[in-house]
């Protein structure tokens, strides 16, 4: 049984040697197998996972590759587990750790930075200078679950003690996974300006990230908030969440429309959050001059950019990485204290051991998915549920 030396451990929790943990082989093309539980070193915790959500960049790790990299190039055929978006129960203490207890629920961020580097010390430690050396090789402290070392799409997996969240008893598994979302909305925020009551926003592209940027601007007061995307059903949810506006850019031109919604002017900030090509040129013309924008999205083409409109009219850009500088744990605080539902964009729950038919249902969209969750435990049966 797991008994790993220095490692504090409970007989409440028993703990096998080995996992069943999903490895990618080549692209798309993934196996259950069974892994050894990871032990867990100085300032960490082994996590018994209980629900990961399934994201976007999940989907470009399996069948492309980047931005994942394991031993210095792509993620393939090299015994990697992806995965990042877990909740769970803590049920093992590295050395040292007093933290977290022993049978605490937790949900996780994904990046631990190396707390040595320029960035970590600043607090960025999503822009770990050490982010993507070590490729899995921790000795620098440096860890990027489901991107730099194994994720969250097995039964545990090891944490940094700095990338936890506690989260309350009466906090689904299904919302706990979606804290990270909501906490990469609450750090493009944070960098925009952090306070944003009164303050016009847009946010483009009804994704989780945009869906829930919505709520938590909406949550710090910010008025109005207008969403922009090209799904009435998902526009909707926005709605549902706090938008006081919605806009179908494939019945209205986004710009003119944004204008129109807030007096004849541009906003203060847009959240791009589409990854669409004309994506930083449209924000660049919803906001007012001296605005900001925050690039939570990517395209996956280099595309064309009016620095001479950005220039001429002093706006900022913020690009940002995942959930850094702690949003997460100011996410955690909205959701617990029920500023918005988050819930909304839970559409389907599979069991962990039928994470392909998830998978499925996340990129092709099956039945409208948003975000779909997979459970190890609590699932019966390989059929999906839907959210209520």
């Amino acid at each position: 049984m797991y008994a790993p030396q220095g490692v504090k451990t409970s007989p409440k929790f028993p703990i096998p040697d080995t996992m069943k943990a999903w490895v990618l082989g080549g692209p798309g093309e993934l196996s259950l197998k069974d892994k050894a539980v990871p032990v867990p070193k100085r300032a960490e915790v082994l996590v018994r996972i209980d629900a990961v959500a399934i994201c976007a960049t999940d989907l470009e790790i399996i069948y492309h590759g980047p931005p994942a990299s394991i031993q210095g190039g792509p993620p393939f055929n090299k015994n990697f587990t992806p995965g990042h978006e877990y909740m769970g129960t803590v049920v093992a203490l590295g050395p040292g750790v007093d933290e977290y207890r022993i049978g605490q629920r937790i949900t996780v961020e994904i990046h631990a930075g190396c707390g040595q580097c320029k960035r970590c010390r600043e607090g960025m430690y999503t822009a770990c200078h050490n982010y993507g050396l070590n490729y899995g090789d921790v000795d620098k402290g440096h860890r990027a679950n489901g991107f730099t070392t194994d994720g969250g799409f097995c039964e545990y997996q090891v944490n940094n003690i700095n990338t936890l969240v506690a989260i309350p008893d009466e906090m689904s598994d299904e919302e706990a996974t979606l804290v990270v979302t909501a906490g990469t909305a609450m750090y493009g925020l944070t960098e925009l300006g952090g306070l944003v009551a009164g303050e016009s926003v847009v946010v483009t592209g009804p994704g989780p990230i945009g869906l829930l940027g919505v709520a938590v601007a909406k949550a710090l007061g910010a008025q109005p908030v207008i969403l922009t995307g090209t799904r009435d059903n998902r526009l909707k949810i926005g709605l549902e969440l706090g938008a006081d506006f919605v806009v179908n850019v494939k019945k209205e031109d986004p710009v003119e429309a944004v204008r129109r919604l807030n007096g004849g002017k541009g906003v203060d900030y847009v959240i791009e959050c589409s990854g669409a090509p004309n994506g930083v040129n449209e924000a660049a013309r919803m906001v007012n001059r001296g605005g900001k924008i925050c690039l939570a999205a990517f395209p996956h083409e280099a595309v064309p950019v009016d620095i001479a409109h950005i220039v001429r009219n002093n706006i900022n850009l913020y690009g940002i990485r995942g959930e850094g500088k702690s949003a997460t744990h100011r996410a955690e605080a909205f959701m617990s204290q029920k500023r918005f539902d988050a819930t909304k964009i839970h559409t389907h729950t599979f069991p962990l051991e039928d994470l392909p038919t998830a998978i499925h249902y996340a990129k092709d969209r099956v039945e409208d998915a948003i975000k779909v969750v997979v459970k190890a435990r609590g699932v019966s049966a390989a059929h999906k549920v839907a959210a209520e």
